[in-house]
């Protein structure tokens, strides 16, 4: 019960209660005593409440910036990745073309002077 007070303890300080208060007052005196009690665990079980949430919503904030990051990181590797595939596009056609002999330019057909262009 409380730490370093025993049951003949509690006994002798309910008999000196009786004695000094009173077989009347003493009921009234309890009942206020036991709402002092109720309000003062009360008063805790809210102040605990509240240091959970705070450590709730301090774990939320370190998630959401953890998802945050993890996002950014994706899509800097996803325009990585894309960057590299278009770079190897372009890399490959640019060698087809240069490994493909381009055929020798036409020469244009002569024209006659009496001839009219169309």
């Amino acid at each position: 019960m409380l730490p370093g007070i025993g049951f003949s303890e509690i006994l002798v300080l309910g008999l000196a209660a009786l004695i000094f208060i009173g077989p009347k007052d003493l009921p009234m005196l309890m009942r206020r005593l036991g709402q002092f009690v109720g309000k003062g665990r009360r008063m805790a079980r809210e102040f605990q409440a509240a240091f959970d949430d705070i450590a709730r919503q301090s774990e939320l904030d370190e998630l959401k910036k953890e998802i945050e990051a993890l996002k950014r990181s994706n899509l800097m590797t996803q325009a990585q990745e894309d960057l590299a595939n278009a770079e190897a596009d372009i890399n490959s056609a640019v060698m087809r073309q240069s490994a493909e002999p381009s055929p020798p330019p036409q020469p244009a057909p002569p024209q006659v002077k009496g001839e009219e262009k169309a």
